[in-house]
């Protein structure tokens, strides 16, 4: 399945129960509420592990997306108290993880580590009509997470999240 890089795409793929994500072209928050229920079902499997997230396609990740790898970053740590893993070898999105405090719940690396799946293994994730609240209440979701990462996310967003929870 060959991704399209000018929109983006979320792929998901099993492995062993290491679930791979792959992210590719502009991801943003047309993907949230399937990439939310992603999360919440890699989660609750009875096989979860661990999860790696392969960035190398992707060019742009927008703040609620970054909230959303926190999320599932978060939890995978405390469920399988093993760190996460983020494939990227591109600076402006390693310099964008780093600002946001991901690399504090994830391990960074710049090349797939040996075993990792074949494309022909990944599911697309589909965006679908959101409904507005719900996709509201996943931004300030997101948004609240990536506060939890450090005090200057705490500064960049306490705005957003104020008025998320007001309007």
């Amino acid at each position: 399945m060959k991704s399209d890089v000018s929109s983006g795409e979320i792929l998901v793929a099993d492995h062993d129960g290491v679930y791979v994500i792959k992210m590719s072209g502009d991801v943003r928050l047309t993907l949230c509420i399937p990439f939310d229920e992603c999360i919440e079902g890699l989660i609750a499997r009875k096989d979860f592990s661990t999860v790696l997230f392969d960035l190398n396609e992707a060019f742009g990740l927008d703040s609620t997306t970054l909230g959303l790898i926190a999320k599932l970053a978060v939890k995978s740590k405390s469920q399988s108290q093993k760190s996460p893993i983020i494939i990227c070898n591109q600076p402006a999105i390693i310099r964008l993880l780093t600002t946001m405090g991901l690399d504090d719940v994830c391990e960074v690396i710049d090349e797939p580590p040996q075993n990792y799946c074949e494309q022909t293994d990944f599911v697309s994730l589909k965006p679908e009509g959101n409904d507005e609240d719900l996709v509201k209440a996943k931004v300030l979701e997101s948004h609240c997470v990536l506060m939890s990462l450090n005090k200057t996310n705490q500064e960049t967003f306490k705005d957003l999240v104020q008025m998320l929870k007001c309007g």
